[in-house]
């Protein structure tokens, strides 16, 4: 705990649930979106994007993951000094901004 706040993991798969889920196994050519993460504080602003992310993942139709990271410790790992932070790929491509489900679509 930090702060007295519990440490919050969440992951959303976007393939609703199928039991033949690519995701996980996937393997990464070149240009591929294989990982999303955001990562946060746990606030309104960083909530908004791990939603817009998994919908613009979604509406992509990428088997992708997206993961939701609080842990203050792996955030620091990538280097993020303002929150909320998208990372895809295990690379940094926004930090600080709210971005829409469409900026995200783009950047994907």
């Amino acid at each position: 705990m930090l702060f007295g706040k519990k440490k919050e993991e969440t992951k959303v798969c976007v393939c609703a649930g199928q039991s033949d889920c690519p995701a996980a196994e996937m393997s990464s050519p070149e240009g591929t979106v294989t990982t999303i993460k955001v990562l946060g504080s746990g606030c309104k602003s960083c909530h908004q994007l791990f939603e817009n992310a998994a919908e613009a993942a979604k509406s992509k139709a990428l088997p992708v993951e997206v993961e939701y990271v609080t842990d203050p410790e792996r955030i620091m790992a990538y280097g993020v000094m303002s929150m909320p932070a998208l990372v895809v790929n295990e690379k940094v491509v926004s930090m600080g901004r709210l971005l829409s489900k469409a900026d995200i679509e783009r950047m994907l």
